[in-house]
């Protein structure tokens, strides 16, 4: 619908609204019901299908720079658009819940915040999204901005910063399920993230920003993909697994959507300079580590667990 529209209001419903919750409703129920098929190896098994997403963002930019100048705007949306039909047919097909149907409880678990393990896994989920997707929004027009790079290699910049998540959201869940378990991993990783958003504020070279965006590419990835592998280990009754991990996700999702707009908002206020942007994502993802640690001490305690 959005290669149709020609006014602003109808790009925003076609392409914010209706692509936004088609999103919301095929990726949300998918993972609280695959981590349903599996006791041992879930972290990995959710890693491999977020991955998926990794390879997407990939496959689309790459489709999109291409085509945009062989068959113009509409079409490149409209072949986009088959490509993603094409690759929902399978799981529309074969993905079925586990678990039978219960009667509907209600859509929001009150009783998950007063868990203090959840409150805070929460607010540190919150607090990491809300600086985790900056380079995702804006490191192509920093390169562009600052370093003076051509607007090819901001494509592939994103091209990288989401390629490497491929490996970034694996390997990281493979070693949560085999030896750290996946929230002795998360918080590592959230920590990571947080002094690579404090570096890029020194990267001055289109060589300093390529090391950056592979760098970060992974551990943002890695992040993405140990969310809900780690979230299912904060209730103990299945049925309850889809609610709360939702719950985080509805959570998140406010962060995915005010933070991007700050972090620019932020980039005026400085005259084009994106220190003060790079600060409040760091700061965003020092203070989401805290919370982890807060999180992860009120399950299991400071002595070491795989958990």
């Amino acid at each position: 619908m959005t290669s149709l529209c020609e006014n602003y209001w109808q790009v925003f419903l076609a392409h914010a609204v209706c692509v936004g919750l088609g999103n919301g409703l095929s990726f949300c129920p998918a993972l609280p019901v695959l981590s349903t098929y599996f006791k041992r190896n879930r972290a990995l098994a959710v890693g491999l299908a977020a991955a998926g997403g990794a390879s997407g963002g990939l496959v689309y930019p790459a489709a999109v720079h291409v085509l945009i100048g062989k068959v113009g705007f509409e079409w490149t949306l409209r072949i986009v658009g088959f490509i993603m039909l094409a690759a929902h047919i399978p799981s529309i097909l074969f993905f079925k819940p586990r678990l039978p149907p219960y009667k509907a409880g209600a859509l929001v678990e009150w009783a998950a915040f007063k868990e203090p393990a959840y409150t805070f896994f929460a607010m540190g989920m919150f607090l990491n999204y809300w600086g985790l997707y900056f380079a995702f929004f804006y490191l192509g027009t920093f390169a562009r901005d600052r370093l003076g790079a051509t607007a090819g290699t901001s494509v592939d910049l994103l091209m990288i910063l989401n390629g490497i998540g491929i490996i970034g959201r694996i390997v990281p869940n493979l070693i949560g399920d085999r030896i750290t378990g996946p929230f002795n991993i998360l918080t590592p990783f959230s920590f990571a993230a947080c002094i690579l958003v404090y570096c890029w504020a020194t990267v001055d070279s289109i060589g300093g920003i390529y090391a950056f965006a592979i760098i970060y590419g992974f551990v943002a990835a890695a992040l993405q993909a140990l969310l809900p592998a780690t979230a299912t280990l904060l209730t103990t009754d299945p049925k309850k697994t889809g609610v709360r991990l939702d719950m985080i996700f509805s959570v998140v999702s406010f962060a995915c959507l005010t933070g991007p707009p700050i972090s620019g908002a932020l980039i005026e206020i400085g005259g084009g300079s994106y220190l003060y942007a790079q600060i409040f994502a760091g700061t965003s993802i020092a203070l989401s580590t805290l919370c982890l640690v807060a999180s992860r001490v009120s399950k299991s305690g400071w002595s070491w667990v795989k958990v």
